[in-house]
């Protein structure tokens, strides 16, 4: 058997940036090619970032992206790298591009892979499966491919394949089996989620026994707006045997040496018997056309490689490092120099400067206590002792005055005077933003958002939430895991103490929601799942504490649909996965009128 020396480039790609991303191709592939590999793959989209969104519909971006692969393959031939089969993802276009008039589904758009080679692009693949849920929006942008592309590297038969196509039963895999390939290439951008790394082994090895190949799994990392790009990229043997795998949320290069069948010796998989035919949850015949290519590789080897196995992380620390990654590339990618947010003592705030710190570094991070009349001691105290714990820039503006000149000229009470307090802190946040040009951290939990338990224009002012997608619950569980760590930086106090605004004397959280234990499950059944009233209440919760959560999320809409962006490490986040109407007049549990 011929010995391929594969790498997979685990890196982080921007969204529009075609020059940067194109030079870390070079890069990457100039270290790949200095470990002896004759292959180097790239995530998907590589070159344009992903996901484009609306930028598909624009005919110079697309012209652009196809002009910067052909820059590509020329750029790594006069690198010395031409010698190297390189993987990359880019968006191509049947023809020429349509016009913006004629931006309708599909309109000729593809996702597509590319092997370049000795200065040219020698073949391309267009994704066939194309997701349409979640965050997915891919039926709009794409027109899926009808073929697959096997490209023979050195006497190995390798065929190529994109994200999607790995998800799905039958397509590509099954036609990778039917042409015989030796190894199926997957290049991916799969969004992070809680414990989806738990996932993808499984569909990896059902995917290798679907085609009767070693596959090679390469997945971005990295952070774009909402999403956040974990890695975990691996390699499978057609029997399910894990041979290496990268680490999370980090860049790396996985190196690997492969013992592959040559592409004369492979059998007819048309003709295998039925022991031999592959264990897939959907059989799936199909007969999509396949395209061969050529590539001349000499696959001497010096020595082996093993990339080896990463260990896998807690739960915990896994949303750590997608929270503190997912802050660091929306302020890093948005030119932002430095970040600032409210420092109430509280155990939100607390947390939201533990990942700015982890993510930017403390020189970059300004927290600001804005205590009013109300604000307790001992959350002054923990504000400052958080900030020493720290090290980062500390200030204290009181909020009072300027209430009580609102008050002198305004007649407010009860929780108006709550949200003016709010909103007070929102505007000195904004201006101390304007004023030194810092991005605005928001520190509102998921469960806050869900039941609008937040002040619009005011502690849910900002550019940017760490915490939109945590559960508070979840806060908890961060800050006491972050807290084994080194340095513990998070005060005990504000993980013990009871949670509260602290804008009415004695005010507790518990004044107006339900205990969080209590309704974070609700939240998670109703938002996360789409369970109606009758599923939660037989999923043993109380069914009037069922009606009040439910209308509390219901109501709060139009709150959500103004919030900042955040990072997005559950199944179901509010924004680009929970779309809903904010006119609605559906309320569940109640029973149309004849």
């Amino acid at each position: 058997m011929p010995t391929l020396r594969i790498a997979l480039a685990q890196v982080n790609s921007t969204v529009g940036d075609l020059h940067g991303n194109a030079e870390a191709v070079r890069r990457w592939t100039r270290e790949a090619a200095g470990a002896g590999a004759h292959l180097v793959a790239f995530p998907e989209m590589m070159l344009t970032g992903y996901p484009i969104e609306d930028l598909v519909f624009r005919n110079s971006f697309v012209a652009a992206s196809r002009q910067a692969l052909d820059q590509l393959a020329a750029d790594l031939a006069a690198d010395g790298l031409g010698d190297v089969a390189v993987v990359v993802g880019y968006v191509d276009a049947d023809g020429p591009a349509h016009t913006s008039s004629d931006a309708a589904a599909g309109n000729g758009r593809r996702d597509a892979s590319a092997v370049l080679h000795g200065g040219a692009v020698v073949a391309t693949y267009f994704k066939h499966h194309l997701p349409n849920y979640g965050v997915f929006d891919e039926d709009r942008y794409f027109e899926p491919g009808r073929s697959l592309t096997v490209v023979r590297l050195g006497g190995i038969d390798v065929a190529l394949t994109v994200c999607e196509d790995i998800w799905q039963a039958g397509g590509p895999f099954t036609a990778a089996r039917r042409a015989g390939a030796g190894l199926v290439v997957n290049i991916n951008a799969s969004p992070y989620e809680l414990n989806k790394d738990d996932v993808r082994l499984p569909l990896v090895r059902r995917r290798a026994a679907e085609a009767g190949a070693t596959v090679a799994y390469v997945n971005a990392v990295g952070g774009q707006d909402e999403l956040v790009f974990d890695g975990d990229s691996m390699i499978v043997s057609p029997d399910g045997e894990l041979l290496t795998r990268a680490s999370q949320f980090s860049e790396e290069l996985l190196v690997h040496d492969l013992d592959l069948p040559a592409a004369d010796a492979a059998p007819n998989r048309e003709r295998a018997t039925d022991a031999a035919k592959p264990q897939v949850e959907e059989s799936i015949p199909d007969e999509m056309p396949i395209s061969r290519h050529e590539v001349a590789l000499d696959l001497a080897l010096t020595g082996t490689r093993d990339g080896g196995i990463a260990e896998r992380i807690t739960d915990e620390a896994e949303i750590w490092a997608a929270l503190v990654l997912g802050l660091r590339d929306y302020v890093g990618k948005n030119r932002f120099r430095s970040v600032i947010l409210g420092l109430s003592g509280g155990i939100d705030s607390a947390v939201v400067a533990a990942i700015a710190v982890d993510a930017l570094g403390p020189d970059r991070v300004f927290g600001v206590s804005m205590p009013s009349g109300y604000s307790s001691g001992h959350s002054k105290d923990d504000a400052a002792d958080l900030a020493k714990r720290t090290g980062l820039d500390y200030r204290t503006e009181p909020i009072q005055a300027m209430v009580d000149a609102f008050l002198s000229n305004m007649s407010l009470s009860g929780v108006t005077v709550e949200n003016l307090q709010a909103r007070v802190r929102g505007v000195i946040l904004m201006a101390l933003s304007n004023q030194e040009g810092h991005l605005v951290l928001t520190t509102g939990n998921k469960s806050e958002l869900a039941v609008g338990y937040s002040t619009l224009y005011g502690d849910s002012v900002g550019g940017f939430n760490p915490l939109k997608d945590v559960p508070k619950t979840m806060v908890w569980k961060l800050a006491r895991w972050r807290n084994t760590q080194a340095d513990a930086p998070i005060p005990e106090n504000s993980i013990s103490k009871p949670p509260s605004a602290e804008l009415r004397p004695d005010q507790k959280d518990s004044d107006s929601l339900p205990d969080y234990e209590l309704l974070d499950p609700i939240i998670k059944g109703y938002v996360d799942h789409d369970l109606g009233r009758a599923d939660l209440i037989e999923a043993g919760n109380d069914p009037a504490l069922v009606d009040r959560v439910l209308r509390m999320i219901d109501m709060a809409e139009y709150k959500r649909r103004q919030s900042a962006p955040g990072t997005k490490i559950s199944g179901k986040a509010f924004g680009r996965d929970r779309r809903l109407p904010i006119t609605n007049a559906y309320r569940e549990g109640s029973i149309p009128q004849a």
